[in-house]
């Protein structure tokens, strides 16, 4: 049985060449397989390897004070997703390119545990009763197989397309609380900072994304799969892989 993870931490890294450097040697030690993303912001992690290998990378990772609260999101296949292991060092670990969306230069937008937003959608609106608009901020693709039943999304292809597309839906946004969600919450965490910064002082973001909501309460509210990028295509409510299961 092959554990797949995926996992990203925002922490100032002052010389990302030597990180990445070290997690290739302990991904190699371990035979792991998937894409590591490094930059002076932070890590971003794909990784998939036995539970010993996987649990031994991220020990060491951990051991680490800057990594120490990393949260990793776990799911299982029987085949390696991953063709092979790649570490990059890149300006940005989710490409934005955008001022005021770094958690490192602002206090992190405020967020909604998966519980709390399965409450709000059961129950039609938030605790102050202002109506809940879900916003996608994945692009077409991903959203094709599957997103939350009537959230707002936007025909974009990068995620860097999300502040022109999300332009003739702000005013109708204004009176709403809107909850910002992705894969696994990296994008919608700088989706949301930028929005709040940009004057949309409504906007939160789902903790752990989709892959968390689906770990912590299931599929409530979730129409079909959510998109993964290796070879088992998309995770049903379960986690369990399209392909390769």
């Amino acid at each position: 049985m092959i554990a797949n993870t995926a996992a990203y931490h925002f922490v100032a890294t002052a010389d990302p060449d030597a990180l990445a450097a070290q997690l290739h040697a302990w991904a190699q030690d371990g035979d792991l397989r998937g894409t590591v993303l490094v930059a002076g912001e932070g890590i971003n992690l794909f990784l998939a390897g036995t539970l010993a290998a996987i649990d031994g990378f991220y020990a060491q990772l951990r051991a680490d004070p800057r990594f120490a609260d990393l949260r990793i999101k776990t799911s299982t296949s029987a085949q390696q997703p991953f063709a092979r292991l790649k570490v990059k060092v890149k300006p940005e670990i989710i490409s934005f390119r955008r001022d005021a969306a770094s958690p490192l230069e602002a206090a992190r937008a405020p967020a909604v545990a998966p519980a709390t937003l399965q409450r709000w959608l059961r129950q039609g609106h938030d605790d102050a009763g202002r109506r809940v608009v879900l916003l996608d901020t994945r692009n077409a693709q991903e959203v094709a197989y599957g997103t939350f039943a009537g959230a707002l999304t936007l025909p974009i292809v990068k995620f860097t397309e999300l502040p022109e597309a999300l332009a003739p839906h702000r005013a109708a946004l204004a009176d709403a609380t809107v909850v910002s969600f992705c894969t696994g919450g990296i994008r919608c965490e700088k989706a949301a900072l930028w929005m709040r910064a940009d004057g949309m002082d409504n906007v939160l973001q789902l903790d752990g994304g989709i892959l968390g909501y689906f770990e912590e309460v299931g599929g409530e509210g979730y129409d079909g799969r959510c998109f993964v990028f290796d070879e088992r295509v998309a995770l049903d409510p379960q986690l369990e892989p399209m392909v390769g299961g």
